[in-house]
């Protein structure tokens, strides 16, 4: 199937463009090294950043070392990974369900995560039993709004996205039900804060888990991204073309489920990205896959390390990541549902 490139970058040079974007949150990634409450020179930074590789003679303090290696580092990958993730995961949703409106959480995993974050703060456990607990209860929503759906005998896009619906309002009331009874000087913040999303206890852990939860779904939405390209025709349609359209959507479903739910379960809920990148990925590249895919990876990357150099930087105390995202994400959204010339299909 011929998809037509409609993209910004089609007019003025589509290799070029796509190496700037790919080159981007890997700049980002070195700038954000120097950033921080905790001054540091960046000759100090370099020299502790490959201390591991040339052992010079230590001119820094171990507390140095630890913010670059036990905290900056960790979140800057953090934000690359969960960033990347979350915005294929919109692009794969967008497209598989032939909807623009269309988010990672429209099946509830954001908020079954949050509750099981929030269940689990509320009994003082472990940071990994939260984070455990956020990514089992949200496959558990998207697994509930699956089979609701096929309980009621509905393999259309419809009646799944009622589940998800029905499943997030759910789990959104216990939520609230949880926060209601949490103590109120204690728990309440700590439940609220991490609702609201930050990179801020992110660590090496979990990064190397991330590799095993998030690229290799990555990588497998970028290499079938040309088939999400017959979605758009319909699943009759993409049936005729020999594509087994309900295999492959449960798949892309279960793939993008465990992207969204693994970076929930380690950073909280960071809204916005996967609804806005891929359409800003979109303007750029145009509606095909192939491209939009990859594109929407490194964009969402660059943008999420962005926004969270804003919010370790911009005042003394850290401001939630998901209330910087939506500060961004709404008036840009707003932009693109005024443009008429942004091609979908």
């Amino acid at each position: 199937m011929e998809i037509v490139h409609s993209g910004w970058m089609n007019k003025y040079g589509l290799s070029a463009g796509i190496a700037g974007i790919i080159l981007s949150p890997f700049i980002l990634m070195l700038i954000s090294l120097f950033l921080g409450q905790y001054s540091l020179d960046p000759v100090t930074v370099l020299i502790i950043l490959f201390s591991p590789v040339f052992h010079p003679e230590p001119t820094w303090t171990e507390a140095q070392a630890n913010v670059i290696f036990n905290i900056r580092i960790p979140r800057i990958l953090g934000a690359f990974l969960i960033g990347g993730g979350l915005s294929v995961s919109g692009a794969v949703y967008q497209s598989l369900f032939r909807n623009p409106m269309v988010s990672p959480d429209i099946l509830g995993v954001s908020s079954g995560a949050g509750f099981g974050a929030a269940i689990a703060i509320l009994f003082s456990l472990p940071l990994l039993v939260i984070e455990g607990s956020a990514f089992l209860f949200g496959l558990l929503s998207v697994g509930f709004a699956v089979t609701l759906a096929k309980i009621y005998k509905g393999e259309s896009i419809l009646v799944l996205v009622l589940s998800g619906i029905i499943m997030s309002s759910l789990f959104t009331s216990l939520i609230s039900l949880v926060k209601f009874v949490a103590d109120p000087t204690s728990k309440l913040p700590a439940i609220t804060y991490w609702l609201m999303g930050s990179l801020s206890a992110v660590t090496m852990q979990d990064i190397l888990l991330g590799g095993v939860f998030i690229l290799p779904g990555v990588a497998y939405c970028m290499l079938i991204g040309w088939r999400l390209n017959v979605f758009s025709l319909g699943d009759e349609e993409a049936g005729a073309l020999g594509i087994d359209t309900r295999r492959m959507k449960y798949i892309l479903i279960l793939i993008s489920t465990m992207i969204t739910a693994y970076s929930v379960c380690i950073c909280g809920i960071i809204g916005w990205i996967g609804l806005v990148i891929p359409h800003l990925g979109r303007m750029m590249v145009g509606p095909d896959n192939g491209y939009l895919i990859p594109v929407s990876f490194f964009l969402g990357a660059a943008y999420l390390i962005l926004i969270d150099n804003i919010a370790r930087n911009a005042t003394t105390a850290e401001i939630p990541l998901g209330i910087l995202t939506a500060i961004v994400g709404v008036p840009f959204f707003a932009f693109i549902m005024a443009r008429r010339d942004v091609g979908w299909t």
